[in-house]
Formats: C-alpha cells, sequence, structure tokens
C-alpha cells in the first residue's frame, strides 16, 4: 500500500498510491485513468497487455495523417459509436459495425490466443480498448475493424485481488539480510507485539527498491538484494508458511526512511516547510511538506490510549480506543472532525487490520498552518537532493514520545497504508 511507501504502497480506493500499495499498478502507480479515477494496481499489466497486440493488430503507416490504431478508456457510447479518450488525452469516435471483430481479455495477458469473443453490448464507459480502424474506410465516421477490450470491472477484480495480496503480506522493518541465502528477516508488529517473519527470496522474486525522495510505487526500481539494508522498510507478498514465521516472496517492495520524534520550532507555510527540533540529535531540522504529505492529529484520549497499548497496559483505556481517533478521512481533506464506526482493539481481535497503525491511519486531517511552536510530532520522512521530505507527519503525540515503544510504531506507521479505499 498511497504500499503512502507508501505504505505500500501507499492508498487505493478511488486513487490507489501503494505507501500508496506496491504492485498494483496505475498506481502501481502508473496512474492509469479509469471513468476518471487514478487507479492503483494493474495499470503495468494492462499496458503491456495492450501494446502487446499493436504490432500484430495493424501497422504502424507513418504517412497516414489519421492513427491506424489507438489504446484508450471508452468515455461514451452512442448507439454503435464510440467516443474513446487515449491516456495523451486525444479524443476519437470510432463506429462499430456489426463486421467488426470484438474481443476481450483478461488484464495482463498478452497472449491473444486467449481473448474471447465479447459482444457489443458488453461494452461499458471506462473499459480499456486497443481500436484498430478500418483502412478501406477513409471518409465520415472511421469505423472499427477490431476492438480488444479490457473490461473494467475486471481491472477492479484483479486489483483488489492484488491489493489483497500485500495487505496479507509482511510488512515492516529489515533485521537482517543474508544475500548468499536470500533470506531476509523482518520484524512486523501485530498489535501491541512484534513479531520476527523471515522472508525467502528466489530468482524469481521481483526485487524493486524506492527511489531517492519518493514513496510512489511506479518509480520504485529494479534492484538486487544487496541494496536491502538493516532498518529499512519492506513489504513483501508471497505464500506465507502455516505457522507465519516465513515467507517465499513473489515480489518485494523496499526503501530506507528517517524517523523524526521532535517538537515544533517554527513553520513556513510560503515555503511549504517546518522546522522541529530533533529529539535524538537535540539538534534543529527543517523538513519540507510536499502535496503528497499526510498530516495528522491525534486526539489526547487516543494518543494517552495507544502509549498504554505500547506499554502493554491497554486495561485502563480498552473501551474507549477508537474515540476520537478519526472517520477514515482521505487525503486532501481538510481534517477537523471525529468520525464514527472505528473499533476499539479490542473488538478488532489480532489478526485484523485493525491495529496500532490502522489507528493512526484513521487521525484527522490538518494542514500546515495548523502546527504551532512546541507541538509534539512524528514525522516520517525521505531525503533526496533537495533535502528532507515529509512522507507523514503526526501532532498530538505527547504520550507517544514518552513511551520509547513508541519509536518502532513510528518507523512501521510509514508503510502501513492500512485498508486500501482507492489507492496507490
Amino acid at each position: 500500500m498511497a504500499f503512502q511507501p507508501f505504505e505500500a504502497l501507499f492508498r487505493l480506493g478511488n486513487e490507489n498510491r501503494i505507501v500508496g500499495i506496491p504492485g498494483v499498478s496505475g498506481t502501481l502507480e502508473l496512474r492509469f485513468m479509469f471513468s476518471g479515477k487514478k487507479s492503483c494496481g494493474l495499470a503495468a499489466g494492462v499496458l503491456a497487455a495492450m501494446t502487446a497486440f499493436l504490432p500484430a493488430a495493424a501497422p504502424d503507416v507513418q504517412a497516414q495523417a489519421q492513427p491506424t490504431h489507438y489504446l484508450g478508456t471508452i468515455t461514451v457510447i452512442s448507439g454503435d459509436t464510440l467516443t474513446v479518450k487515449t491516456d495523451a488525452g486525444d479524443v476519437h469516435q470510432v463506429q462499430v459495425p456489426s463486421t467488426a471483430q470484438l474481443k476481450r481479455i483478461e488484464p495482463g495477458q498478452t497472449d491473444l490466443s486467449k481473448a474471447q469473443p465479447l459482444e457489443f453490448s458488453s461494452l461499458a464507459a471506462g473499459d480499456r480498448v486497443l481500436v484498430n480502424l478500418d483502412p478501406s474506410v477513409t471518409s465520415g465516421t472511421p469505423q472499427a475493424l477490431r476492438i480488444i477490450a479490457i473490461k473494467h470491472a475486471d481491472v477492479t477484480k484483479m486489483q483488489e485481488t492484488e491489493i489483497e495480496a500485500w495487505n496479507q503480506g509482511v510488512h515492516g522493518l529489515v533485521k537482517s539480510v543474508d544475500p548468499a541465502t536470500g533470506a531476509i528477516v523482518v520484524s512486523t508488529r501485530v498489535g501491541a507485539a512484534t513479531k520476527d517473519v523471515t522472508v525467502n527470496t528466489s530468482k524469481a522474486t521481483v526485487l524493486k527498491r524506492y527511489a531517492p525522495g519518493s514513496v510512489r510505487f511506479d518509480q520504485a526500481q529494479p534492484a538486487p538484494i544487496g541494496e536491502i539494508h538493516t532498518g529499512d522498510q519492506l513489504w513483501a507478498r508471497g505464500t506465507r508458511s502455516a505457522d507465519g514465521a516465513s515467507m517465499d516472496a513473489t515480489g518485494i517492495v523496499s526503501g530506507s526512511f528517517k524517523s523524526i520524534p521532535g517538537t515544533v520550532l517554527s513553520t513556513d507555510t510560503s515555503a511549504s516547510t517546518v522546522t522541529v527540533k530533533d529529539l535524538a540529535t537535540k539538534k534543529p531540522v527543517t523538513i519540507h511538506i510536499t502535496p503528497d504529505s499526510q498530516l495528522r492529529r491525534l486526539d489526547d484520549q487516543v494518543a494517552t490510549f495507544l502509549a498504554a497499548r505500547l506499554k502493554g497496559n491497554a486495561a485502563g483505556g480498552g473501551g474507549r480506543g477508537g474515540a476520537g481517533a478519526g472517520g477514515g478521512m482521505r487525503a486532501g481533506g481538510n481534517g477537523g472532525g471525529n468520525g464514527g464506526g472505528q473499533r476499539t482493539f479490542s473488538q478488532a481481535g489480532g489478526g485484523g487490520r485493525m491495529d496500532l497503525e490502522t489507528v493512526l491511519e484513521r487521525a484527522p486531517e490538518i494542514q500546515l498552518a495548523a502546527l504551532k511552536k512546541g507541538d509534539a510530532v512524528m514525522i516520517v520522512a525521505t531525503e533526496d537532493t533537495t533535502g528532507l521530505n515529509a512522507i507523514k507527519l503526526l501532532a498530538g503525540v505527547e504520550p507517544l514520545l514518552e513511551a520509547p515503544e513508541a519509536q518502532d510504531l513510528l518507523s512501521s506507521w510509514s508503510l502501513d497504508q492500512g485498508t486500501p479505499d482507492t489507492g496507490q
């Protein structure tokens, strides 16, 4: 999950940022457009599948003013005519005669022999289509010779499957790496406790790493296991052992992020920066707040409850854990209100995704201007040549800063997207 890494990878929903969730494309982020919304899961596979048919579908005749084929998304269906918008923003109308060949193919499939016949009536706005035009029609509305479609519903279904695979995978901090055996020991959080899981890699495992200064999965680059280091954050998907102590990974995304607990010294809204006193180094540090940064504030009662939970003393906060934690605010909102419907830790159960990080994700969002001098904050940041860029900033954390156990929570929080709602 964004794997928001975000939070790996990053968030799904209407916008999937994968930090957040990895592996789901579009925001895989390849940011594939579906009905005007960004989709986080399959863009790379969908795009590869569609473009794989271009040479076979029709040769590209440079001399012709009109394209012989194009790839895009259906926006309007009127009678037997489709309006298709390409990824470049061009809009085309194409008539689909009864003689046109219509095929439906699954997302990620590149073998045209696996395509199935499709009825014109089954096409819908939001479907991805590769249109091959009939070269014999030289006037009027262009006519389709062949259309290969990937149904939006199929993409959504595969996307949900991909998201679930990452959500059910392993997420945590790298404890050790053995390049010789391909084994990576990851410290994961289960409620207030931590557990070590051995992630086993093979030649078939897809290894990616976030680019400097980025938490977008579509910008992650292939990287060997030797680039994974102790303390890195890591998401892995694959097959878990029966006891949950190990996983045979099919995919991994990792990255290095800085955790900064501190107090606000000043803010500069014009420059979009916040300067804090790093409680670890006792030195001031300036952090850039980017459009992708998530700023949230914990309710006082929730912060107290979390601190008690981390100290293993949740008995005193049992029934109040969810109060004030927010109502699942989405990135880009202005925050400020508490929502209902959130379960407490005791209601969530040990195997669910309603854990400490999920509570943090549901805290109300705030703006940079809401931060005041002296506010206690926990920040997860990434660093590039421009300096430190905030991925997430959590205010209202005074009780947590008093709990040493909260420090590893700060690190793991940066990658966990919680329940995706895309979205990346």
